[in-house]
């Protein structure tokens, strides 16, 4: 079983991506960052999200890029400790320029909410209670 996630996502803009990843409390990892992309960290070394320019992208896949604001193709969903940590990243990416698709979604055992990014991508928060 391999032991590291990394996500590549293109973005219109890295600066406007890293100050508004950043007011959500990722710190990024100049060792593997540079004009063309940037290294987020999710989770230390076992997830992280490579932020590229379009350009960049579509060097690594040889076709189109697909405008994440009118089609989605994943959903990043990352955990959080509490419903209130939830609510919190929401408040924060909503103040850096985000946006919620949907109302938070509350299922006694399972508390979501998602945001989308200054280019479309969609994340979704999520708190499970402990079985």
């Amino acid at each position: 079983m391999k032991s590291q996630i990394t996500l590549n996502m293109p973005v219109k803009d890295l600066a406007r991506s890293k100050a508004f990843f950043s007011a959500l409390g990722f710190q990024f990892n100049p060792q593997f960052s540079g004009d063309k992309a940037l290294c987020m960290v999710v989770a230390g070394e076992a997830i992280q999200v490579m932020l590229t320019t379009e350009d960049f992208f579509q060097s690594l896949i040889g076709k189109g890029v697909a405008p994440a604001k009118e089609a989605n193709e994943v959903v990043i969903c990352l955990s959080c400790d509490s419903r209130e940590e939830v609510d919190a990243l929401i408040a924060k990416a909503v103040a850096a320029g985000g946006r919620t698709p949907h109302p938070p979604e509350d299922h006694g055992f399972m508390y979501d909410q998602g945001f989308e990014d200054l280019d479309g991508h969609l994340w979704n928060l999520v708190w499970m209670a402990d079985h």
